[in-house]
């Protein structure tokens, strides 16, 4: 008797409930309607009427916080999309919407003391935001960030620059938990630490298994999938100083010329390291087009406009495109929201992991090497201005082809005026201008007055 009173007390204690609820709603007069609120009941219902986010947002205006309830039940809930549990992004930012009470007038900030800019290395990698690491197969780009976070777990320089220590996270969807053991070994080697010191660094191998992180949904909405969701966590219980997530291709299910999903994207990993402050470097092979202009870009310029620092890691090749030295690479700041673009560092591969290179040219030199670029690429832009003659900016007229062979080029070759021009262009020096009119308009390089 007892064992069937307790199977079916929630049952009844539904019933009860429910006549209770419609004797009160009948007290609407009017408004009343017979089986409305049986009907209600049925809306509660995993991925379909009302939700429990919606509950939560009611209760929480009435002062019941049912945020961690709310968490737990859609964690819980099956999504029938791709049989993954994946939750839209934008839905995330509804719901915590930030009250009118954050907003704030510029005035108060007057006489407090302004923060001061935090790196995790400085100049080349902001800390509390996200960076990418740009660099073609084989280069060594996941060797080079696994440097980083060996780095910052042990308190160290990286590549010859000052890194700030402490927790690192390291996430791989393209080597196994072998590779990764393997790589770790050559890099405590060329540390002089053992793997035993490391107790900082977590790792995480994804290879072989459903590494993504987002994936699209109606609209070109980007959802969060449960991988994420449980990278969310185990952030907030740890908080390391850097994460690193390779490689792009594996962790974004969106399409990577899409402008929206670039940015939702990376929006969603800005979050992480605004909620949970550490910083996160993403790891991307550049798109064919970013390859052959040598900028490293990947995909659509949503990426490169989306973060704050990008990297590009290369080798060192000449203007022929020939490889004198296997061993050398290049690693360059490609965009730099809060530092200089340009700087070079060079790099040597040697027993498994990389070191800055003191034989080769000097960083300053290399800068020196840029700027000399820049200057003789403007002064025949204006030269070609002077004479009505126009050039391009691609095809085989293009203007470093046409520079490089001008007697004035002064030894500066076809690829450090294309690595010109691409500075140019970025910092505003040069645009598209046309010239013509009608069907016979065209378009050219022009210099942008100081005045436009």
């Amino acid at each position: 008797v007892f064992g069937l009173a307790a199977r079916f007390a929630p049952l009844i204690f539904l019933i009860v409930l429910m006549g209770v609820a419609d004797r009160w709603s009948a007290g609407g007069g009017d408004k009343y309607r017979p089986g409305e609120v049986a009907a209600k009941w049925q809306g509660f219902a995993p991925g379909g009427g009302t939700g429990w986010a919606s509950v939560c947002i009611l209760a929480k205006r009435h002062g019941a916080d049912l945020s961690a309830i709310a968490r737990r039940h859609r964690g819980n809930t099956a999504q029938k999309e791709s049989g993954l549990n994946h939750r839209p992004f934008y839905k995330r930012q509804n719901e915590t919407a930030p009250p009118d009470a954050e907003f704030f007038c510029a005035a108060d900030l007057d006489g407090k003391p302004v923060p001061p800019r935090q790196w995790l290395v400085p100049d080349l990698v902001p800390a509390g935001t996200v960076t990418t690491l740009n660099g073609d197969g084989g280069t060594g780009k996941s060797l080079a960030a696994l440097q980083l976070a060996v780095a910052t777990a042990l308190g160290r320089s990286w590549l010859g620059q000052p890194v700030t220590g402490g927790g690192a996270l390291f996430i791989s969807a393209e080597d196994d938990r072998d590779e990764i053991h393997r790589r770790l070994a050559d890099v405590a080697r060329a540390e002089g630490v053992g793997l035993a010191d490391l107790d900082k660094l977590t790792l995480r191998s994804l290879a072989g298994k459903d590494a993504l992180l987002a994936v699209p949904t109606a609209g070109d909405l980007m959802a969060e999938t449960p991988l994420f969701v449980h990278l969310d966590k185990w952030l907030s219980e740890h908080r390391p100083t850097v994460t690193v997530l390779d490689t792009l291709a594996d962790l974004f299910g969106g399409n990577e010329v899409n402008r929206s999903q670039a940015r939702q994207f990376i929006g969603m990993l800005r979050r992480l390291c605004i909620d949970h402050e550490t910083t996160i470097i993403l790891l991307a092979h550049p798109s064919l087009a970013g390859m052959s202009t040598g900028t490293g870009s990947s995909g659509s310029t949503a990426w490169n406009n989306s973060v704050r620092s990008r990297l590009y890691l290369r080798r060192v090749k000449d203007g022929d495109g020939y490889e004198p030295d296997t061993d050398a690479r290049e690693l360059e700041v490609m965009k730099a929201n809060y530092g200089k673009t340009g700087l070079v560092l060079p790099l040597r591969w040697k027993e498994g992991a990389f070191s800055a290179d003191v034989r080769t040219e000097g960083v300053l030199d290399r800068m020196a090497a840029s700027a000399k670029a820049e200057r003789v690429f403007l002064k025949l832009l204006r030269q070609y201005a002077s004479e009505g003659r126009y050039v391009l900016n691609l095809g085989p007229t293009s203007a470093p082809k046409e520079f490089a062979s001008h007697p004035a080029a002064e030894g500066c070759r076809k690829v450090a005026l294309k690595a010109a021009m691409d500075c140019l262009f970025q910092k505003g020096k040069i645009c598209i201008a046309q010239h013509g009119t009608g069907a016979k308009s065209r378009n050219h390089i022009a210099e942008v007055q100081a005045d436009d």
